[in-house]
C-alpha cells in the first residue's frame, strides 16, 4: 500500500491570517510540518492541498520554491480539493494532516498507519479534537496531534455522498459521524496527558509553539510528543501563554446536527 500524505493548507484563516507561512527558526511553519511528515517511515509521498484562488498565490509560490509537491483546488469545497488531490496522486491509503499542527509527531502517525493496516478499517484517527469528544479521560491526546488515515474508497464515497456544508469543509466529518457506513477506529492514548493546547489557530498558540521549537528542534531528528510534554512540565509558565484560547475552544459547530 502506497501511503499518500496530504497536508491541508491555506492562507485565509480568519483568526490568524497567513499563519502557515509565519517563520519558526527562520523557516515557515508549513516547511516544518512538511519536514516532519516526510519523516514518517511509511509515508511514500507528501502533497500540500492548497486553494487555487489569487489569495493563495503566495502559498503556491512557496511550495514551488521549496520543491514541495502541491495540488491547487477549490477554495470553498475543501472536500473536493482534497479528493482531487488524492485522485491525482493515486495514493491508498490517504493520510490527512492539517497545517495548524506544527507538532505533528512522526512516531505517533506511524502508529496510526499501523493501526489502519491491522484491521478492516475505512478510517482511523488520532484520538484528539472533535473526533475524540466524549471519549473517556486519559485516552485522548492533546489538541494539535491530529492525524487521520483512510482508504481512497472511503474518501470517494464521502466526496460523492456528503451534502452538509460542514462535511464539505471538514473533509472526514461524514466518515466519523456515520459509523454505520464506515468502519472507524481511534488511536487512543495509553497515558493521561496534561491539558495543553498544541495546535495553532491564534497568535498565542504560535508563540507557545515557537518556544517549543527554540528549545527542542534539531535538523537531525524530529522531537516527539514525549519531549514536548517533558519540556512543558519543566516550564509550566509556558502553558499559560495560550491558556485563555484553550479554555474557550469547543467543537460544537463541527459536531451538532442540523
Amino acid at each position: 500500500m502506497s501511503v499518500l500524505a496530504i497536508i491541508q493548507a491555506r492562507l485565509g484563516s480568519t483568526r490568524f491570517p497567513a499563519k502557515v507561512l509565519q517563520p519558526i527558526l527562520g523557516k515557515p511553519m508549513l516547511w516544518h510540518i512538511t519536514d516532519r511528515v516526510r519523516r514518517i517511515p511509511s509515508v511514500d509521498e507528501v502533497v500540500v492541498a492548497v486553494p487555487n484562488g489569487p489569495k493563495d498565490e503566495q502559498l503556491r509560490l512557496f511550495c514551488e520554491e521549496q520543491d514541495i509537491l502541491y495540488f491547487a483546488g477549490s477554495e470553498f469545497d475543501v472536500l473536493d480539493r482534497f479528493y482531487q488531490a488524492a485522485r491525482h496522486h493515486s495514493g491508498d491509503p490517504i493520510l490527512r494532516i492539517t497545517a495548524d499542527c506544527p507538532l505533528v509527531d512522526p512516531a505517533l502517525i506511524q502508529d496510526l498507519i499501523e493501526l489502519y493496516r491491522s484491521g478492516p478499517y475505512d478510517h482511523v484517527g488520532v484520538a484528539t479534537g472533535a473526533g475524540a469528544v466524549g471519549m473517556e479521560e486519559g485516552t485522548r491526546f492533546p489538541d494539535g496531534l491530529d492525524g487521520e488515515c483512510f482508504s481512497f474508497n472511503a474518501l470517494e464515497r464521502t466526496w460523492r455522498e456528503a451534502t452538509d456544508l460542514r462535511d464539505r469543509e471538514h473533509v472526514t466529518r461524514y466518515m466519523w459521524t456515520n459509523r454505520q457506513l464506515f468502519r472507524c477506529g481511534n488511536l487512543r492514548s495509553e497515558q493521561c496527558y496534561p491539558k495543553v493546547r498544541l495546535t495553532v489557530d491564534h497568535v498565542d498558540d504560535f508563540v507557545l509553539v515557537t518556544k517549543i521549537y527554540e528549545s527542542l528542534y534539531s535538523p537531525q531528528k524530529p522531537f516527539l510528543l514525549s519531549e514536548v510534554i517533558d519540556f512543558l512540565k519543566k516550564n509550566p509558565a509556558l502553558v499559560e501563554i495560550n491558556r485563555r484560547v484553550a479554555e474557550a475552544s469547543n467543537y460544537r459547530e463541527v459536531l451538532e446536527n442540523r
